[in-house]
């Protein structure tokens, strides 16, 4: 008789008042043509798919935007404020992207430094209030320290995304120990947001207990997008999964995977 397969108990990733199935969000930057990544968006299994409103055309009737070939009925469309380097700016752009009908999530960027593209956390959590008041259900996007994050979440943020690593950079989790503090004393989603390079990035950083994980470039420069897309779906599935299962503990000894007391002389 073949085993029976038991699949990981798992509730669904809700964010504000959305629940969706999958705990990959991508993203449309960087693709080499739209084709690309209307099949990357399909092989990922992703539900949110996040569009920069600052560097996108919002016309949906122009065949050779993006927007065009995302159907709203099917993905759930997170306007994000990419590109944007004070709060009053990242103000503007939620607002107008509202106004172009977008819903009312907002995945909150203000950029702190060119060259890092580190997020200036003094504008962020000004911005965040402005935003929230407003109704808004923001998401932002944060470096991975655990006092900005409160203030995040004290602000009245939907969720908290903090960086593995430095946007597009794809060098992966950096630091595990601050993700997963971030993660313990947070009462919203943590879902990180930039770094990932590869599956098994994707696979570690949901092992350390994330509600989720956004990623562009790691699908889009890929070699091959639509492959590494899948591959991401499968990790960090895989690395839920294994959040859920729990680890064995680590040891600094050798243990034996067979019993010892018993054997036969």
């Amino acid at each position: 008789m073949a085993p029976t397969r038991v699949a990981a108990k798992d509730a669904p990733l809700v964010v504000g008042d959305r629940a969706f199935r999958s705990r990959l969000i991508v993203g449309t930057g960087k693709y080499p043509d739209n084709a690309t990544m209307v099949a990357a968006h399909a092989a990922s299994g992703a539900e949110v798919v996040t569009v920069a409103v600052r560097r996108v055309d919002l016309d949906r009737s122009k065949e050779e935007g993006i927007l065009h070939h995302i159907d709203p009925e099917k993905y759930c469309l997170l306007a994000n404020t990419a590109g944007c380097y004070t709060g009053d700016e990242a103000i503007r752009y939620a607002r107008l992207a509202r106004e172009a009908g977008f819903n009312e999530f907002i995945k909150l960027e203000v950029i702190g430094d060119r060259e890092t593209l580190l997020p200036d956390v003094e504008e962020l959590v000004r911005a965040a209030k402005v935003l929230v008041a407003e109704g808004f259900q923001v998401m932002a996007y944060t470096n991975e320290d655990l006092i900005t994050a409160l203030k995040l979440e004290a602000a009245g943020c939907a969720a908290v995304m903090p960086l593995a690593s430095p946007i597009g950079s794809g060098l992966g989790l950096l630091n595990p120990f601050a993700i997963r503090t971030i993660k313990r004393r947070l009462s919203v989603p943590v879902i990180v947001d930039a770094g990932v390079g590869t599956a098994s990035d994707a696979c570690v950083t949901m092992e350390q207990g994330v509600d989720g994980i956004l990623m562009n470039t790691a699908i889009a420069e890929a070699r091959q997008p639509v492959e590494m897309a899948h591959a991401m779906r499968l990790a960090v599935d895989a690395g839920r999964r294994a959040y859920l299962a729990g680890r064995m503990p680590r040891r600094e000894v050798a243990v034996p995977s067979s019993p010892t007391a018993g054997m036969l002389d």
